[in-house]
């Protein structure tokens, strides 16, 4: 479906949508009234009998209809009310009240309507920020230009690109309302059933319609370059086997680079599902071009550059590119390295990017929507003739985010979901207390005299008056005296990661924040305990978790908490799989917070939801 569609209105399809994303928030119906009598609320066309203007303007009239006296108070009034209540002959709302001193009918900040029996629009300012109607200029009343452009007969319209005629029924009674339809909308306080299910519907193409429309096809620098011969002796060299995942990810990666096409693919797989394989794997297939892997932290570039020179064959040749003054004579072992492993600082050096035909980002969330794009940008060739060849692009994530929005992308961008992991975790999660220390004491020593490490995650690094959990600086003292081999490290550290290196090697416990959030690789962890729980979101919580047990076996995770009794904690604890925490997030949280990682932009919803309403995503997802 084609997002530049015209509808024969005018506009393009998606911001003919983008007005009826915006329906009115309220309604007011200007119907005459049928008798005169208390509470009653509507219109009356009167006639002015007289005027006293003081501290509280009333007006004598005649409610034609009923041939009935009737008296119009307005306070805190202005030159205009004097002006248009002083007319001969005039229509005004309001509600009906009894004046109960004089016995007289009374309404109170009457409106001077002008057309009577037609029902009114209002709606929230950020409206008129719609695109359709900031670009036009024959209209500065926004809701006449709305029942212009969404009239009957255009909104039926949405025929043509999918939309149900029973749907489109609903949509228009929002923008062409029945008395019945108000009353309704004005009993449920706001939208309600069928007509959110077919706002939720619309938001759901819109959001379609925006991926469906960006350019994702360029040819590839180096079409239909895959070298299968290095991939078998990668694969063959290993010590131990891929699982089917990580072999149907490495094949889809390999139809892409056979392809004419630059190609860019999603690799979300859950923590500990062996994406670094992949990675490597794919560099393999690229050789001997060049392959260029950005990664969020030192730590984590450093123990790619490990992997991969263990286990690629020793032809292709790999260097590590941190921040800091990089030597003359490293920056001459880049431009002959086959695989280049750094930070953001790839952005920045100066490199040879004519040979490099993969661009990789390794827990891609962690970046700006900008840094991914300047990365691939900084390796693709313009030609004189306007055209442009990229490298492929691989994005790698273990960021877990709802299979419904996974099934909408996978739509536009390739995406391969690894969910096979090469080493069994049996993780135990507990939530506990202050009354459970004590038990949580013992565990440690045990897990200690085992020679398996713990990694303990507060809060907050200093004291807060938001907070009742103990700060880092705080609980260190106690670790320190009751523990040996006690390593303490968080984000302000300038050698943070220096410190988490020497934890790794010859540390029992590490006192830190959500620093190791990503990446780390901690082969004896089997103890994480994660201080004042609630207060992360649980894809933080998540990965956390995932830092243990990495090889394999029984790890354990404590979520101290002064609610053991919170649910989001308890669904959380009872399951390790990526997909349903992303949902439970969903559950419990509002969307944008959970998808401003993979999806960073345009995935905020508004109506849809994406826990409870995959039946209907399907059905968008079915006309594309």
């Amino acid at each position: 479906m084609d997002s530049k569609l015209d509808l024969g209105v005018g506009l393009c399809l998606v911001d003919f949508l983008e007005l009826v994303l915006h329906p009115p928030k309220g309604y007011r119906a200007y119907t005459l009234l049928e008798n005169l009598q208390p509470n009653q609320q509507g219109c009356l066309e009167v006639e002015y009998l007289g005027m006293s203007a003081a501290k509280v303007l009333k007006v004598r009239a005649r409610a034609l209809a009923f041939q009935r006296e009737i008296e119009l108070v307005c306070f805190n009034y202005s030159a205009y009310h004097v002006h248009a209540l002083s007319q001969k002959r005039y229509f005004v709302y309001g509600k009906i009240s009894h004046n109960h001193y004089s016995g007289a009918f009374q309404m109170t900040q009457p409106q001077v309507v002008q057309t009577p029996q037609t029902i009114a629009l209002y709606f929230k300012k950020e409206a008129k920020h719609t695109r359709a109607f900031k670009a036009q200029k024959t209209t500065r009343n926004y809701p006449d230009f709305v029942r212009q452009i969404l009239s009957i007969k255009n909104l039926a319209k949405l025929a043509l690109v999918g939309v149900s005629e029973e749907m489109i029924q609903d949509l228009t009674l929002l923008f062409h309302p029945t008395l019945e339809f108000v009353h309704a909308f004005d009993t449920h306080k706001g939208l309600f059933g069928k007509y959110l299910q077919a706002l939720k519907f619309i938001e759901a193409l819109v959001y379609m319609l925006h991926l469906s429309g960006k350019r994702w096809e360029f040819p590839s620098k180096f079409s239909g370059h895959a070298n299968t011969k290095a991939l078998q002796e990668f694969i063959q060299a290993l010590p131990f086997a891929l699982t089917p995942d990580q072999q149907r990810a490495i094949a889809n990666v390999q139809e892409d680079m056979q392809g004419e096409l630059a190609s860019k693919r999603l690799v979300m797989g859950d923590v500990g599902c062996g994406k670094t394989m992949v990675i490597l794997a794919s560099v393999a297939l690229a050789a001997p071009y060049k392959s260029l892997l950005m990664a969020p932290t030192s730590v984590l570039a450093k123990q790619l550059y490990e992997e991969a020179r263990k286990f690629l064959p020793p032809y292709i040749k790999v260097a590590l590119l941190l921040g800091g003054y990089t030597p003359k004579k490293a920056l001459q072992a880049l431009q002959e390295a086959t695989f280049i492993i750094g930070t953001t600082t790839l952005l920045y050096v100066d490199l040879d990017m004519s040979q490099v035909a993969l661009v990789l980002s390794d827990e891609q969330h962690r970046f700006g929507t900008k840094q991914r794009y300047d990365l691939e940008q900084r390796a693709r060739i313009g030609f004189t003739d306007g055209s442009v060849r990229k490298p492929h692009y691989l994005q790698f994530s273990a960021t877990p985010i709802p299979r419904t929005l996974a099934m909408m992308s996978a739509k536009f961008v390739k995406t391969t979901l690894i969910r096979d992991k090469p080493h069994h975790k049996d993780i135990a999660t507990h939530l506990i207390d202050k009354t459970h220390f004590n038990a949580l004491l013992t565990h440690i020593y045990q897990e200690i005299a085992r020679h398996k490490q713990v990694v303990i995650i507060y809060p907050l690094v200093e004291e807060s008056a938001h907070t009742t959990y103990m700060p880092l600086k705080q609980g260190a003292l106690y670790w320190q005296k009751h523990f040996e081999k006690v390593y303490i490290t968080s984000g302000k550290d300038t050698d943070k990661e220096e410190i988490l290196e020497d934890f790794a090697k010859a540390g029992n416990i590490l006192l830190t924040t959500t620093l190791i959030e990503v990446g780390i690789s901690l082969p004896k962890l089997s103890s994480i305990v994660i201080v004042g729980a609630e207060r992360l979101g649980l894809a933080t919580l998540h990965q956390l978790r995932g830092r243990v047990a990495r090889l394999g076996g029984k790890g354990y995770c404590f979520l101290f908490t002064h609610n053991t009794d919170n649910p989001r904690l308890q669904e959380f604890s009872k399951t390790l799989d990526g997909f349903e925490i992303a949902n439970l997030d969903l559950k419990y949280r509002d969307s944008g917070d959970l998808l401003q990682g993979t999806h960073q932009s345009g995935a905020h919803f508004n109506y849809l939801d994406l826990s409870a309403d995959q039946a209907l995503i399907t059905q968008v997802s079915a006309l594309f």
